[in-house]
């Protein structure tokens, strides 16, 4: 009985060993498909490697953060993915080793014999109990490959988790922002509403004083009631925005993580960018693309394997006795049944299965270089609008601080009779514009740095 025990685990070490090797083409990473430096200078480092939270700088924000990481229902998805291939790999990877299983039985039967007094004689009792063992020997690397193309699968799920976490992080930073943004708006257009009313007020009381024509009266109102529309328009949009945050959150944000106005630095400004060939294959996504690819170049090999033989081995040891209390230490028995099957014919099925594994795979190496590509062009964009939002926001920050003045100069001359009430209104009309493009190019600065940090495959922890 122990020899053939050691027997059957010789056999299992040498099939293993057989199966070391594989079909599969060798993988070999190409060139980028995109040039060697993004339109910016370059760093030694890349804001990958920093953490969210040392990038999102305002602490209700970093909190709103932590709350969609751990609620939001997209990422559950991709966390449940990422273990469902896990065992689908484990499944794939058990071909590898020997299928044991053991077994017990008994049979019990009457012959019909009687002896030569008439009393029965052809009752038997068999008792047996056997541990066998199948399985494949891999000689030509067909499971391996078919286990190999599971594991990739397994890491291009982890990967696409990872993007899905930076995906959310960003949009959860960018809509939280968006609702600062807004609510800026709205407290703008709030205070210019109560300005407004107040010139309304009085404008009224001097036409009814007969101090003032109708015209005039007729101007204040216009502007009184864009004011209110305003505020009624924003009203909604912050609305909508505490809906889009609630929904990315996955659960109620408490009020004090909320913002009522647009925050300073609530961003990280200075974002290192680091080097195309460094950034690029870090990012999640083009990491999953890659191992898809991987994933394909195994499949070659399983498909290469189907032409060759296959060779299978089924074998089993065990005990035998007629009596069951005496069952181990009854007679040694064991069986060993190997078989081979050789592909002859098979309607050309094989050389289809590999002519699709080699599309698979031309497919995945275009998907791979498009991933880099997207890439590349995502930080790209980031890139050219920040090389030119801080220009705009000093400009626009002037253009706020001219338009305030020449307000005042407006109002002041209005109210020595020198200009007219269309003078006010124009100059009232251009520096409440020029307030709202400032709220908005500040928003605008803030999302890209947001957007800037995703695509250099920052934010997973």
């Amino acid at each position: 009985m122990p020899k053939l025990v050691r027997l059957f685990l010789l056999t299992t070490v040498g099939a293993v060993a057989l199966s070391a090797c594989t079909m599969a083409p060798k993988y070999e990473r190409g060139v980028l498909p995109v040039p060697g430096q993004f339109p910016a200078e370059a760093s030694s480092v890349s804001a990958e490697t920093l953490s969210w939270r040392q990038v999102f700088l305002d602490p209700r924000l970093q909190a709103v953060i932590a709350q969609s990481l751990d609620n939001n229902r997209d990422l559950r998805v991709a966390v449940l993915n990422v273990e469902r291939t896990r065992q689908q790999y484990r499944i794939q990877r058990a071909g590898l080793l020997p299928g044991v299983n053991g077994s017990v039985s008994g049979t019990r039967g009457d012959t019909g014999q009687v002896d030569a007094s008439g009393n029965p004689v052809g009752e038997t009792e068999v008792y047996s109990a056997n541990i066998g063992a199948a399985w494949e020997i891999d000689l030509f690397g067909r499971v391996r490959s078919l286990s190999q193309a599971a594991q990739n699968t397994y890491f291009a799920a982890g990967e696409n988790r990872k993007a899905a976490q930076i995906s959310l992080i960003s949009a959860v930073a960018s809509t939280w922002l968006t609702l600062a943004a807004d609510q800026e708006q709205l407290r703008l257009s709030r205070q210019t509403l109560r300005s407004r009313e107040e010139s309304l007020d009085l404008t009224q009381r001097r036409f009814d004083a007969g101090a003032s024509d109708q015209l005039t009266l007729r101007q204040a109102q216009v502007l009184t009631e864009q004011a209110r529309g305003d505020v009624a328009s924003l009203s909604a949009l912050v609305q909508q925005d505490q809906n889009a945050l609630r929904l990315l959150v996955g659960a109620e944000v408490a009020a004090e993580n909320l913002p009522d106005a647009f925050p300073d630095n609530a961003v990280l400004a200075d974002l290192p960018v680091g080097v195309p060939s460094d950034v690029l294959l870090k990012r999640p996504d083009v990491l999953a693309a890659e191992y898809g690819l991987k994933a394909a170049n195994a499949n070659i090999g399983a498909a290469r394997a189907a032409f060759f033989p296959s060779i299978s081995l089924t074998g089993s040891v065990g005990k035998a006795s007629t009596d069951l209390g005496q069952l181990f230490d009854g007679t040694d028995t064991w069986t060993f049944s190997p078989s081979i099957s050789v592909p002859i014919f098979a309607g050309g099925a094989n050389r289809a299965n590999l002519g699709v594994a080699n599309t698979s795979r031309d497919i995945a190496v275009a998907q791979y270089e498009q991933a880099i590509q997207a890439a590349f062009r995502d930080v790209s964009d980031q890139l050219a609008t920040r090389s030119t939002i801080d220009e705009r926001l000093s400009a626009q920050t002037r253009v706020v601080e001219a338009a305030a003045d020449s307000n005042a100069l407006a109002q002041a001359r209005f109210t020595q009779g020198v200009d007219s009430r269309l003078t006010l209104v124009d100059a009232e009309r251009t520096s409440y514009g020029a307030q709202q493009q400032l709220i908005g190019i500040r928003l605008v600065r803030a999302v890209n740095l947001v957007n800037l940090y995703a695509a250099l495959g920052g934010g997973f922890e």
